[in-house]
């Protein structure tokens, strides 16, 4: 099935004594998918799963799996190895893994279709590959999207090339059958939308849900009054949620509207400046 719609890729909240507060992230999972959200993403990079330990990456799964399983709300689980494909077997609520291209090796166009063939043959459930190359420094070319496409086992894309590009806009104009293109980049997710994009992955959606989802409906149903209008407001938003590292102003954001009960993070990342959450609170609705 297409995966459509907008799907929130969580945080991973920690109380004062530095561990994961449970209560907290299921309080704004279940929060997300009661204001619009189609589903969640799990240990994606948002969460800081390189920060989590193997234990706290499981029970963060679990967690979310059971909120979804209530909600009857897809997950997606970030998984970038044929290890942390298995562990998503047996688990209804999963109904995809979000798979990066393969970072900093940059081992060409081949080796990614390559890779990604291995882990889909290995996977069982369906893989939404992440092309983010501003982070991976593997860029692709829309041959290569295509062929990606065309792997038994790819579902779709997460598209986050840090721009509407060319080449952005030659694969919209003919995207392939049955493969979903989901925007993440949140600041050009409404051109992306505009342009044909089947949903989206935001991070931003950690706030003002209920817009976020209201500007993917309204591209979809031809509302492009209402759609413009909204994109250009989330657009300012995204950008100050994203001013410093991810998730730091969202979480810094979301403690100061007592939705979690600290802003930290795990290092290397660090507490995001007053500055800039006291901007992205000035844009919230």
């Amino acid at each position: 099935m297409l995966m459509t719609g907008l799907h929130v890729p969580m945080i991973t909240p920690f109380d004062e004594s530095g561990a994961v507060a449970w209560s907290a992230l299921e309080s704004l999972a279940r929060d997300v998918l009661a204001e619009g959200a189609t589903g969640l993403v799990a240990l994606g990079t948002t969460a800081e799963p390189s920060a989590l330990t193997d234990g706290e990456r499981r029970d963060v799964l679990d967690l979310l799996a059971a909120v979804c399983r209530e909600h009857g709300a897809p997950l997606t689980v970030g998984a970038n190895t044929v290890g942390d494909l298995r562990i998503l077997a047996d688990r209804p609520a999963v109904a995809a893994a979000l798979s990066l291209v393969p970072p900093f090796l940059r081992p060409g166009e081949a080796g990614v279709i390559a890779h990604l063939t291995a882990l889909a043959a290995a996977s069982p459930v369906p893989l939404i590959v992440y092309h983010v190359p501003y982070r991976t420094a593997q860029p692709l070319s829309v041959q290569a999207l295509t062929r990606i496409a065309a792997i038994d086992g790819v579902a779709g894309i997460k598209l986050a090339t840090g721009s509407i590009d060319p080449d952005v806009i030659t694969l919209m104009a003919a995207p392939p059958p049955d493969f979903a293109v989901l925007g993440g980049d949140d600041v050009v997710i409404s051109p992306l939308l505009a342009l044909g994009a089947h949903g989206a992955i935001l991070a931003s959606a950690h706030l003002a849900t209920s817009d976020f989802a209201t500007l993917i409906r309204a591209w979809q149903e031809g509302d492009a009054i209402r759609a413009r209008m909204l994109g250009h407001r989330l657009a300012r938003l995204s950008a100050a949620l994203f001013a410093e590292p991810n998730p730091t102003v969202i979480k810094a954001v979301l403690h100061a509207r007592n939705r979690i009960p600290t802003p930290a993070v795990r290092l290397p990342l660090l507490p995001a400046s007053k500055e800039s959450t006291a901007e992205a609170m000035r844009l919230l609705p």
